[in-house]
């Protein structure tokens, strides 16, 4: 029997690729619902909500039945409060419609290693956990909207009767266009001005970064986790790790990427220097560079996150990922990250993203 698949982000970065699985796959109906400003995947069924409006989400969901939903997005808010508020409200917002129709077999949510960290305004801050980090180490003292997210999911589970899972990656590679938290293409806009502006390739994070130990989790891999836990009996009602399975330093891997690029990378002289602060002027370079390449995005705010990417290299303290327990599950896949990138590279090239 086919399975009902709701995706809450189906044009993110995660939801995108997950879409991409399912379809892929075989034996899965695909619904993605989003909030209609970005044309979904041929072959997904497109459901209009407003995810911050109760009734919204109700009118949208309203007649429609599925065995399992897929929470992939956030709403970025000014203050850890308001992102409990907003996202919380969302989650619950979908369930609320979804539990009494008694079709729901289970919730999927995506949140990420801040359930370790601590959220942007209280990052890192205060007894972080040791690494590598594991899911018995639970949750921090600090207001965090993952911890608000997963007590609305555990709540209506409980009331419906229905299974869940929790998702935790490191970093994300992948491909997606005007998404929030998206290092891969970020790196990539920011390598291609380098080159094309005779600009020094500098690590922009900290030393601590630069030499310690790390990890990242590629969005195609995530995707795979998500369908297994979907539908594998060892994974009902748990939490999990999410990252590729090798391990690197950024001291190694950022002489792959400028070797990708045809760079020199700059000597690093162990002091932060943040991408936000220096890209002033990448705009009107980007919108030369695309008018010469003839590529398909002039708006180099469209591509990047810079603060994204500033928040993650510059990072006080090692951070890295233990996957054992996804892997005692049964979930034993792996993903090289230096071959993730430079997939997500090729691709972006072939889009005409960035000049080929």
């Amino acid at each position: 029997m086919e399975k009902q698949a709701l995706i809450i982000g189906a044009t993110g970065i995660v939801g995108g690729n997950l879409a991409q699985h399912l379809l892929a796959c075989g034996g899965w109906h695909v619904t993605g619902l989003s909030r209609g400003r970005t044309p979904l995947q041929v072959g997904i069924d497109s459901v209009t909500a407003d995810l911050t409006a109760p009734e919204s989400v109700a009118n949208a969901l309203r007649g429609r039945q599925f065995s399992h939903v897929f929470f992939t997005a956030w709403s970025r808010q000014a203050t850890e409060r308001e992102n409990i508020r907003v996202n919380g409200a969302m989650v619950k917002h979908v369930l609320d419609a979804l539990g009494p129709t008694g079709q729901l077999k289970h919730a999927a949510l995506v949140t990420g290693l801040k359930h370790y960290l601590g959220p942007f305004e209280a990052y890192a801050q205060g007894n972080v956990p040791m690494t590598p980090f594991r899911e018995e180490q639970g949750r921090q003292p600090v207001d965090n909207f993952y911890y608000e997210q997963e007590d609305r999911v555990f709540e209506a589970a409980k009331q419906y009767d229905f299974g869940w899972s929790v998702h935790r990656p490191h970093t994300i590679i992948g491909f997606a266009l005007g998404n929030a938290m998206n290092m891969g293409v970020t790196l990539a806009v920011y390598a291609t001005l380098c080159k094309q502006t005779g600009q020094p390739f500098i690590f922009p994070g900290s030393k601590a970064q630069w030499e310690s130990l790390t990890d990242m989790t590629d969005a195609r891999l995530l995707a795979r986790q998500l369908e297994w836990a979907a539908t594998s009996p060892n994974a009902r009602n748990e939490d999990f790790n999410v990252v590729n399975g090798d391990v690197f330093r950024w001291k190694w891997m950022w002489s792959r990427i400028a070797e990708y690029f045809g760079l020199e990378p700059a000597p690093f002289d162990g002091q932060t220097r943040p991408l936000e602060s220096r890209m002033q002027d990448a705009g009107k370079q980007w919108k030369e560079i695309a008018a010469r390449h003839q590529l398909k995005e002039p708006n180099v705010d469209a591509l990047v996150s810079w603060w994204h990417t500033d928040a993650d290299l510059g990072r006080p303290m090692e951070v890295l990922t233990d996957m054992s327990k996804s892997r005692k599950a049964g979930f034993l896949d792996y993903q090289s990250t230096p071959d993730a990138f430079f997939a997500l590279f090729d691709r972006l090239k072939a889009e005409k993203i960035i000049p080929a």
